[in-house]
Parts: structure tokens; C-alpha cells; sequence
């Protein structure tokens, strides 16, 4: 189904509910990656996972919506390997930032024990965060 209306506009009840509570520009690129992977490839949730690996190279995941990233590309090892790839993705959390960007992020969820974790720790913990963060939204 479109993502998007005849004028390109994103059509708010059809995109998934944290990006409807993210900025316009993040809907913009899921919803348009979104129908031009979906007539390329006829296969709407082959669409749906394209749409969001090219969203986790502008945005990432904070919470229960998504924010742009200061730099652009892939998120994490699945992002950076494409299709073929059998890393683990990171659910949208900017596995590839720095661990100080990473602690900021924790500190905004709450995340305790953050200063005492390692960096894959703390991508781990975040995207629990943001899981329990986007659970509270849709309740």
C-alpha cells in the first residue's frame, strides 16, 4: 500500500506510529523509499525493510521516534553489509556513533548503570530503551 498521496506527501495513517511522531523529514524518506521499493520489487514487506535501512542512514531511533543523525551512513553492521548481510541489526539504534553520543542518548532514556557499560552494552540497553519508550506511546 502507498506510503505516500499523489502530491508525494506521506500519508500519516499509513506509516508505522514512530514516524508519525518524527520529524517531517524522516517521513518523508521512509514513506518515498518506501513506494519505490514496493513497485520496483512488488513485495511490500521486502519495501518496508528497505525503507527503513535507508532511513537508519539520515535518522536514528531515540525513544519512541526517530531523530536525525549528526553524520550520515549506516547504522550498523547489517546496514553497512546491505541484503546479503547476517549481522545483527541494531533496531535503529546508531550502533555505529560514538560511545560519548551513545551515553548522551542513555542519559535522555534513563538508562541506568549507562557510565559503568561498554559500548555494545550500551547499544543492547538502548535499544530496550527505546522498545519500552515506543510500547508507552501506542498504550
Amino acid at each position: 500500500m502507498p506510503k505516500t498521496n499523489k502530491s508525494g506527501k506521506p500519508k500519516q495513517d499509513e506509516l508505522p506510529s514512530t514516524l508519525q511522531r518524527s520529524d517531517a523529514k524522516a517521513q518523508r524518506t521512509f514513506a518515498k523509499v518506501h513506494d519505490s521499493a514496493a513497485e520496483q520489487y512488488d513485495d511490500d514487506e521486502r519495501a518496508h525493510r528497505v525503507a527503513f535501512s535507508a532511513l537508519k542512514h539520515t535518522h536514528e531511533k531515540v525513544g519512541d521516534h526517530w531523530e536525525p543523525k549528526d553524520q550520515r551512513g549506516p547504522s550498523d553492521r547489517q546496514a553497512e553489509g546491505g541484503r546479503g548481510t547476517n549481522a545483527e541489526t541494531a533496531g535503529g539504534v546508531d550502533a555505529n556513533a560514538s560511545k560519548k553520543h551513545l551515553l548522551d542518548i542513555a542519559r535522555r532514556l534513563d538508562v541506568s548503570g549507562r557510565s559503568k557499560m561498554t559500548k555494545d552494552e550500551l547499544v543492547e540497553a538502548l535499544q530496550k530503551a527505546n522498545d519500552k519508550e515506543t510500547r508507552k506511546a501506542r498504550d
